[in-house]
């Protein structure tokens, strides 16, 4: 009896049987992984080194190609504000103005008060007694213990302002302050004008001047020097007289029902000074603190009442001719003070007023030379 033998697939288990085939073949062995490629050490400091070296040389020519850094003293500033001549100064030398004081120490700063319509007067005081170049403003600051520049606001006339920037380009004695150029307010700019200026010089007097007067830096450096029992001192050509009350005169009061028919003692306006501690308490007061009158002189003569200063008159600051004693030389108005002639007051006009001022600048001038 035979058993039927059922073939099986071969498996992986299952065995087969030799050839010599086989024998011949040749088995080929298992291809190996590469393994990953290596950086060269050395490969990888030189990229680092060389990235390291075009960035420097990239960082070298940005600085060679940028224009030279200006380097601005802040301290010159206070606000919109500006010292023009501690501004060049501090352009001009080395370090960025290191040397120059935050607030140097004077006996005297003195502002005279200009306008954008006004460079013939300051043409006519450079070439008096006004110093007209920064050496000789230093020269006379160390010499009198006074510093002295014209003051003047902004305006958005733009073409005013260029030209103004030229000017100051030139000269450098220039107090820009933060106000509005404009003759009916100039009570705010005289304030702003104490503002900036104390903030900017420690000085023991501020002298607010016109540009239209003749001045003697060397006497008024007499005057503010003497000693004073009173550290609160209104120094000026003190007036009264009757108040203004008709608006078609020049110096028309608005709020005269304030005042009543007489003004109070008040220095007049071409030129006074205040001492320190009267402007520093100006100067610690909010703008709309203050009553502001029609005019300057009156507004600031109504400040000094209520801060009870000294009031120190001195006929030498408004002689109308030069003498020996002369501090400041100029015309008082004949519609002011005592000279006042009610309906029969005639009124000056702008234009006279300033040729006559300018020719009296150069008389004094010419008279102290000869």
């Amino acid at each position: 009896m035979f058993t039927e033998i059922t073939k099986m697939p071969p498996t992986s288990s299952t065995f087969l049987p030799y050839s010599k085939d086989d024998k011949a073949k040749r088995h080929k062995p298992f291809a190996a992984v590469p393994p990953p490629p290596r950086i060269s050490l050395s490969l990888l400091i030189s990229g680092v080194f060389f990235f390291v070296g075009a960035v420097g040389i990239v960082f070298a020519i940005v600085v060679l190609l940028r224009p030279p850094r200006i380097v601005e003293v802040s301290v010159f500033r206070c606000g919109r504000a500006e010292d023009t001549l501690r501004n060049f100064r501090s352009r001009s030398s080395v370090g960025g103005g290191a040397g120059l004081e935050d607030r140097p120490k004077l006996l005297g700063f003195v502002g005279v008060q200009t306008g954008f319509g006004s460079a013939d007067r300051r043409t006519a005081l450079r070439r008096t007694w006004f110093p007209s170049d920064p050496e000789a403003l230093a020269r006379m600051e160390q010499s009198t213990g006074l510093a002295f520049r014209f003051v003047i606001g902004r305006t958005k006339d733009a073409k005013k302002m260029a030209e103004l920037r030229r000017e100051e380009a030139k000269y450098h004695d220039f107090l820009f302050i933060d106000a509005e150029e404009e003759y009916l307010k100039l009570p705010q700019k005289t304030l702003a004008f104490f503002k900036a200026a104390y903030s900017l010089f420690d000085a023991e007097f501020y002298v607010k001047a016109d540009d239209d007067i003749y001045l003697r830096p060397d006497r008024l450096t007499i005057l503010l020097a003497k000693d004073r029992a009173h550290r609160r001192t209104y120094i000026g050509c003190m007036k009264k007289g009757p108040v203004v009350t008709d608006p078609k005169m020049k110096w028309y009061e608005s709020s005269g029902h304030l005042i009543g028919n007489e003004y109070f003692l008040h220095a007049y306006g071409p030129i006074y000074a205040l001492s320190a501690e009267v402007v520093g308490a100006l100067a610690a007061t909010k703008n709309d603190s203050l009553r502001m009158f029609s005019n300057e002189d009156v507004t600031i003569g109504s400040w000094m009442l209520s801060m009870d200063v000294n009031h120190e008159d001195n006929r030498a600051l408004c002689d109308p001719k030069c003498t020996s004693t002369s501090i400041a030389v100029w015309d008082i108005p004949k519609c002011s003070g005592k000279h006042y002639l009610n309906s029969v007051c005639q009124v000056i006009t702008t234009n006279s007023t300033r040729i006559r001022s300018s020719k009296k600048v150069f008389f004094c001038f010419h008279a102290l030379v000869l």
